[in-house]
């Protein structure tokens, strides 16, 4: 028989660059701005079978046909992923149909989130109407339902209908008040609208459930989403028998203690607790306490060997079918079935597909070369969610298992017998991945826990053999989640004393990716099987992420940073060495604030260090996340002109601010122009008493007022303070109260900031008030539209719109 020629198709040595072209042609298209025509999108599918059928001509050099099949399957992945965005893009939500009252019909699609403000939940719409007319929504919706005192429609000034008990696969009639998916743009932040469009949601939204709204009717209970009816069930009765019973002090430990259970067994998240959220990420162990990856691998990997092993008992069964494919075949089918049952979340799909691929691979008898498996299974899970390569999650998780073929771990864990060495095994391999994905973790979050392994060697078999297991047959024999809940008590115990060994988390500023991918590649080298000499080649690749500096002012300037928190004030200041923050934001509920939605990740990716938070008054949306910042920067001074009697006293004295008060930072100058110390003697309303703060460096002037409205702006023009200004932060959010003419004329700004939420109800900025602005040839730019702002004094021309900086084809574009 004779030898294939060199230059003939090997389809073995083809594979790799089919799967790079797939996952590089994803990553290009995620890179857009805007969508292209949909046309475009079918012209790269055209060519993507040209070049491949190019490629299958014989006597073309290798190296050319792999170059022709990674250009195929690149134009592939490309048309593909552009196509499938085009054709949900469709389906938006239609700018004139926000902010309007509209009556919907529809079913419950998922069980609702509850808190202290009410109901979150999914509805998939049937039908819609407004003013009688029918419309066109898109197909589910992400809605909340608010009990009095909080939320959008809470605070619509009539009587409100709290949130009724609903279920999944009810359907209700509701009126409703939406608008397109919209969320903060900060760097280094949460992408909210990302989040949205992965989970297929076009328009969110609150129930219009006040007195002069239709009423909330339950039309029927249908047999629609049976999953999520039992998932709800199962989450209830875990509440029902463990709050009560829990020994954990008050009503809201033993709460806390069923949600961590809840948790572990139907996959809700949001049952977890923000403080015992920030406790598993302080030692590194938050991804034990959802259904993440290492869940559902874990569960296929023992579903699998009892599979085998009942197939075994039957020698019938073995002549028929190998009894090691039958428990593949049986874990990978019961995997799925878990999966599907904890809420089929992101990070569960993506293990799913990457089991099915290698599953299948060896169901097939195919021995590939570990790299093509890992990029088989990359390729799989992108083919089917492409917007997954922008997760955090999909770069630890796939990192996490070629950091594991890699150092060859993987396959003598499952040969060795025995619980010790299966135990010691997976130590090493968690000692292996927290090793080589340190520098990812910085990356990604700009914080990485130092008792992370430790606590993992303890927690990983902890939760994953014990509590994970009792909690789920709990589902059976209800006693169980008594002794699931005992070893959550246990384990919260022992990571309770290591979170508060000294430097038991290290934050640093966050590196570019050229950084951590090097970084990525030094840890990683530094745990192959390799001699050492090599080895220790991977220790100057870790420096540049370990000793990465965020950039700072030159002494004698200053920079702004406006975060985009929402409705409320915080302004980020910062000279060659210090640092102050202006307001803290708003609170959004009991559980979650700006603070610790935005400001801390955001200090901590800048790796700052607050010599001084100045909050202007009281009020919630500037005083709201004050806690968590405090609690994150323990040395910061804290200077405002809340009362004494005020709770954040007790967290942190305040020093009053009061006109006169100066300091001078790296030959920048600060100084409070209002209110005056006479004024706290006085009964003045809150917005009176904002701190107004003026920042110099001789050059450029900055002016931040607070919630000043148009009496305390005359009486500082009238007091002759130094107003004249470069940059305004514009008073309350620009309320037609304030940003008075003589105002303007006395600080005459190039630029004004207006930090307000989107489509606020209180209509900020004001028609008025912006027209004001527009007629002094000022430059008006709102949070909406720009995100973030950052401007600096030694470029004071240029300001950065972080919305703008950041913007791809599924980010909110504000009319």
């Amino acid at each position: 028989m004779p030898a294939p020629s060199p230059q003939s198709a090997n389809p073995a040595r083809m594979l790799a660059p089919a799967l790079l072209g797939l996952i590089g042609g994803t990553a290009w298209q995620l890179q857009q701005v805007a969508l292209s025509s949909i046309w475009i999108y079918a012209l790269f599918l055209l060519l993507a079978l040209a070049l491949y059928a190019v490629s299958a001509i014989k006597n073309i050099a290798n190296v050319f046909r792999a170059g022709l099949v990674l250009l195929a399957f690149a134009a592939l992945a490309w048309g593909l992923t552009g196509w499938r965005a085009t054709a949900f893009t469709a389906q938006a939500l239609a700018p004139a149909l926000e902010g309007r009252d509209i009556v919907v019909t529809g079913v419950v699609a998922a069980m609702p989130q509850s808190n202290e403000a009410g109901l979150r939940f999914r509805l998939d719409v049937d039908a819609a109407t407004l003013g009688g007319a029918p419309v066109v929504l898109p197909g589910r919706l992400y809605l909340g339902w608010y009990a009095n005192g909080f939320g959008g429609a809470a605070w619509e000034g009539d009587a409100m209908r709290g949130p009724p008990e609903l279920r999944a696969g009810e359907r209700w009639r509701i009126a409703v008040r939406l608008k397109a998916p919209h969320g903060g743009s900060n760097p280094h932040g949460f992408d909210f609208e990302l989040w949205l469009w992965e989970q297929g949601l076009q328009a969110t939204g609150y129930v219009r459930a006040g007195a002069k709204d239709p009423a909330p009717l339950r039309i029927e209970a249908t047999w629609q989403h049976p999953l999520e009816q039992l998932r709800q069930r199962v989450r209830d009765a875990i509440y029902t028998h463990l709050a009560p019973a829990v020994q954990a002090g008050d009503a809201r430990d033993r709460l806390r203690v069923a949600g961590v259970v809840a948790a572990l067994v139907v996959g809700d998240q949001n049952a977890i607790d923000r403080a015992d959220w920030d406790l598993f990420r302080a030692t590194g162990v938050a991804h034990l306490m959802s259904i993440s990856g290492l869940h559902v691998t874990m569960f296929a990997w023992l579903a699998a060997l009892l599979c085998g092993w009942l197939w075994r008992r039957s020698a019938r069964l073995c002549l028929l079918f190998p009894a090691q494919h039958a428990g593949l075949l049986g874990g990978m089918s019961l995997a799925i079935a878990y999966a599907a049952f904890s809420g089929w979340g992101v990070p569960s799909q993506r293990t799913i597909w990457m089991l099915l691929t290698v599953g299948l691979l060896r169901l097939a008898g195919k021995h590939w070369p570990w790299p093509h498996v890992w990029l088989a299974a990359c390729a799989v899970v992108l083919l089917l969610d492409p917007w997954a390569l922008l997760q955090a999650g999909f770069w630890l998780s796939f990192v996490a298992v070629g950091v594991l073929f890699a150092s060859s771990t993987g396959d003598e864990a499952l040969t060795r017998s025995g619980l010790w060495p299966r135990l010691r095994a997976m130590w090493r391999e968690q000692g292996v991945i927290t090793l080589a994905l340190t520098p990812l973790t910085l990356l990604l979050f700009g914080q990485v826990s130092v008792v992370g392994l430790l606590a993992n060697m303890l927690a990983i078999p902890w939760v994953t053999l014990l509590v994970t297991p009792l909690a789920m047959l709990g589902i059976a024999w209800a006693p169980l989640w008594d002794v699931a809940a005992w070893g959550v008590q246990w384990l919260a115990s022992g990571l309770h004393m290591l979170a508060n060994l000294p430097y038991a988390s290290v934050s640093i500023a966050q590196a570019p990716v050229w950084a951590a991918v090097a970084g990525v590649l030094g840890g990683l080298l530094l745990v192959l099987r390799a001699p050492w000499s090599l080895r220790l080649l991977g220790l100057p690749l870790l420096l540049p992420v370990l000793l990465w500096q965020a950039p700072r002012p030159a002494s004698g300037e200053f920079s702004l940073l406006a975060a985009d928190i929402g409705q409320g004030n915080a302004v980020i200041v910062q000279t060659a060495s210090h640092a102050l923050l202006y307001d803290a934001g708003p609170r959004y509920s009991r559980e979650s604030d700006a603070g610790h939605r935005v400001l801390v990740p955001l200090l901590r990716a800048l790796d700052l260090r607050l010599d001084t938070l100045l909050l202007s008054h009281r009020d919630a949306d500037h005083i709201g996340g004050a806690m968590a910042v405090l609690a994150m920067q323990p040395e910061a001074e804290l200077l405002s002109s809340i009362e004494d009697t005020h709770e954040l006293q007790a967290v942190r004295p305040a020093r009053r601010c009061e006109t006169g008060q100066r300091w001078r930072w790296d030959g920048v100058e600060f100084e409070v122009l209002h209110p005056q110390g006479d004024d706290y003697a006085g009964k003045a309303k809150s917005n009176a008493m904002s701190c107004v703060l003026r920042i110099s460096n001789g050059r450029q002037v900055a002016l931040l007022a607070g919630d000043i409205e148009a009496a305390q702006e005359a009486r500082l023009v009238a007091d002759v303070a130094p107003l004249k200004a470069d940059v305004l932060l514009v008073p309350h959010h620009g309320s037609k109260t304030s940003s008075s003419e003589a105002f303007l004329d006395a600080v005459q700004p190039r630029l004004a900031v207006v930090q307000a939420g989107y489509r606020n109800r209180f209509g900020h900025p004001a028609p008025a008030v912006v027209a004001r602005y527009n007629e002094r040839g000022i430059q008006l730019l709102d949070s909406s539209h720009c995100g973030a702002a950052s401007w600096r004094s030694d470029l004071p021309a240029e300001v950065a719109c972080e919305r703008v900086k950041a913007l791809r084809y599924w980010h909110h574009r504000v009319p």
